[in-house]
């Protein structure tokens, strides 16, 4: 057994305990199974992938990480998450009075760690299939965490009038705010970009030819756009 495959297993076994553990009498069972969905079909995907196109450990633990955090949301639901009990019992003061915030921010803070952890995993498969180098290997993961975060909130949408009541309005989680869904993808795009601003920094100060790949990325490979 590779050690690869031991990391894998290992994450796995951890998330499979988390996963049972917050199935286990969540808030709401209905809103429970909804939210869980798309993480059941990323999962299948992951698996099946697996053998003929798998991740560098970095990207399964941000994956990892985040598959962790949605499932203590979707345990509670996203905007009945008792963080503030949390950090009151550990500091002796609620969270939401350091910040002055008056919502529940779990779904928030989801949506940020969506853009921080997918990030990398997202430039790895740009990297390896469509071997983009230079400026266009920080950009376009930027730019597909942000088209996958309008996607979700659509399909968030799209669920919500579909199902509809309090189900409908546990999952689409606005809280009352009518920007919700805004703030959602700004922030998703936010994480992104704080992610990428990372790795561009880390190659920068330690990637030989960086400067040289990022202004090969910017040059144009044809100056006759009729052979295009």
């Amino acid at each position: 057994m590779t050690y690869n495959t031991k990391f894998l297993l290992t994450l796995t076994g951890i998330f499979l305990v988390v996963f049972a553990l917050c199935a286990i009498n969540p808030v709401d069972r209905s809103a429970w199974l909804l939210e869980n969905v798309l993480m059941f079909l990323l999962i299948i995907g992951l698996f099946a992938s697996y053998k003929k196109f798998r991740l560098s450990r970095t990207s399964y633990f941000c994956i990892f990480l985040f598959l962790c955090f949605h499932e203590i949301g979707s345990h509670y639901t996203y905007s009945k998450v008792p963080y503030n009990e949390w950090t009151e019992a550990i500091f002796g003061t609620p969270l939401n009075d350091w910040f002055g915030w008056e919502r529940n921010h779990y779904d928030r803070f989801l949506h940020l760690a969506y853009g921080l952890l997918f990030a990398y995993p997202i430039r790895e498969v740009f990297l390896r299939v469509v071997r983009v180098k230079g400026f266009w290997g920080y950009f376009l993961p930027l730019d597909l965490t942000l088209s996958t975060s309008v996607i979700y909130e659509l399909i968030e949408w799209g669920a919500a009038m579909y199902f509809g009541g309090d189900l409908g309005m546990a999952y689409l989680g606005t809280q009352g705010d009518v920007w919700d869904a805004h703030k959602d993808m700004a922030l998703a795009g936010l994480g992104a970009l704080i992610a990428m601003c990372v790795v561009a920094f880390i190659n920068w100060r330690w990637q030989r030819d960086f400067a040289r790949e990022w202004n090969d990325s910017l040059t144009p490979k044809s100056v006759n756009p009729e052979t295009l």
